[in-house]
């Protein structure tokens, strides 16, 4: 595994290279993940206000919770259209995502990246309809203060854990077909298993997928493959996208007050 060690044991100017450059590289991820979590919030804001209103003249469906809908709510989230907005971001990451990497180039890639952080803005919209705007900025705030500890220490520790990236990626599909059956059974001792559980996989991943960033950044760089390097920050920048937003989203299931 390529790490920090790797940038020690090259000499001279070429060392000192690197390392400057894996910091540009690591500000870039953080910078780009920033930037998407800020069009996620955008959308799923945006969509929320479109989706509601008070007046019964413009509504076309109710939540459980007595907020009204109207027509563009109603599709969103009680029509068989929610089910695509759910599953799409699933299918750009396990079918879409990969084939990006491979063929186009950093700009196109950037873009896509900003394209799903708007998909899944749409997806999440309905938080702000169930709980309180107070609620969703306090688990953010606790969120992002634990997504930053268990970054910094998957950047700085010089223990190994690449052996923990399949182990976690299994406590990945388990939780997933866990909560597809919970769909079904809907039970609360379940669901608050679930979130445990989900919190803790994704703190593990944060701090995996950190130390990942770095070491594949040290292993090709040391080749000079800058065109993959400049994939690659958009890449990690996915990965932790998406562990910090499991991360949010399973603390709120604990923390977020119902409207």
């Amino acid at each position: 595994m390529a790490d920090v060690n790797t940038i020690r044991s090259t000499t001279g100017a070429r060392a000192t290279q690197i390392d400057v450059g894996l910091r540009a590289h690591m500000n870039k991820v953080y910078g780009t993940m920033s930037v998407g979590m800020l069009i996620t919030a955008l959308a799923a804001w945006a969509i929320s206000g479109l989706a509601t209103t008070t007046d019964p003249a413009l509504a076309a469906a109710q939540m459980g919770n007595g907020t009204m809908l109207t027509g563009l709510g109603a599709a969103i989230y009680t029509s068989p259209l929610r089910w695509v907005i759910m599953l799409a971001p699933l299918a750009f990451i396990f079918l879409g995502w990969g084939a990006l990497l491979r063929r186009a180039n950093a700009g196109t890639v950037q873009v896509a990246f900003f394209g799903f952080a708007a998909l899944i803005g749409l997806s999440m919209s309905s938080i702000f309809l169930m709980f309180t705007s107070l609620s969703i900025v306090q688990t953010f705030v606790v969120t992002a203060i634990a997504f930053a500890s268990l970054s910094l220490y998957g950047y700085t520790t010089k223990r190994d854990l690449s052996g923990m990236g399949t182990f976690l990626m299994m406590g990945v599909i388990g939780l997933l077909v866990a909560m597809v059956i919970n769909i079904f059974l809907q039970s609360p001792a379940m669901m608050f298993a679930i979130s445990a559980i989900g919190v803790l996989v994704f703190a593990g991943l944060t701090a995996f997928h950190t130390q990942e960033i770095k070491s594949t950044y040290v292993a090709h760089a040391s080749h000079g493959d800058q065109d993959w390097l400049d994939k690659a920050a958009y890449d990690g920048a996915l990965s932790l996208y998406i562990s910090f937003l499991n991360m949010f989203q399973f603390l709120l299931m604990f923390m977020g007050q119902q409207e």
